[in-house]
Formats: structure tokens, sequence, C-alpha cells
């Protein structure tokens, strides 16, 4: 029966300190979230983490030829510096990251090439 016990303890203690390891290794973890640093045309954003930096192009659509101008700007009033983002790549162009580009706020636009698309401002391309 002491046995028993002693066991019991043993495996609460084991997984509050498994518990305690999780949460101090989650927490920065939420930290290092890739980031829009800075909307460089209508269809390319600079994206960074915690020390590096590198253009992303916007997969699965095309800004409509003359409206580049108002895609820049919808792009930077729904992705301002700073916004978390989540990136899924698709391919390369020219040597540049292409992605699905979704934001991380919960009140945001969600994916940013089926808003552009929503908004009038871009066409949309089959994803590979």
């Amino acid at each position: 029966m002491r046995r028993q016990a002693l066991s019991r303890s043993l495996l609460r203690k084991a997984l509050a300190l498994l518990l305690v390891l999780l949460v101090v290794w989650g927490a920065p973890m939420a930290v290092q979230a890739a980031e829009v640093l800075q909307v460089s045309a209508p269809d390319q954003l600079l994206i960074g983490d915690r020390n590096r930096s590198a253009p992303v192009l916007l997969g699965c659509m095309v800004v409509e030829v003359g409206l580049e101008a108002e895609a820049q700007s919808w792009l930077r009033q729904h992705l301002p510096r700073h916004s978390r983002v989540n990136l899924r790549p698709v391919g390369e162009r020219q040597g540049l990251l292409v992605a699905r580009v979704s934001s991380l706020d919960p009140n945001g636009v969600g994916d940013i090439a089926a808003g552009l698309v929503a908004a009038g401002l871009a066409k949309p391309l089959p994803c590979l």
C-alpha cells in the first residue's frame, strides 16, 4: 500500500514537472511568430522573425492591372507593421518564397490572398 502511494506521488511530481517544462518552453515559441516588417509591393511582404527577414510573394493570386496602388494600400491597412502572420509555402519565383499568408489577428481578414480577391483587387490563381 505504501509503495502505491509513493509511486502515485512520484507520478504526480513528474507530471507537474512536465507541465512546467511545456509552459516554459512553449511561451517563447509564441513570441517567435513571423511578423510583417514592411509591405514592399502589392504582392510582396518583408517578413521577419527574431533575427531574420525575408521577402515573401503572396501566392494563389495576381493583383489586377491598374489596381496595384489600391492593393498595396489594402495590404498596409490589413497588415500593419508587426502584424503576426502564418506562412504556408507554395513554391518559389525568381528566388523568392511564394506563400499563402494568413493574419493571426483574431479580428483580421484571415487569408490575405482571399481578402484581396474578395476586395476586387486581385484574381485567384490555382495553388500548387
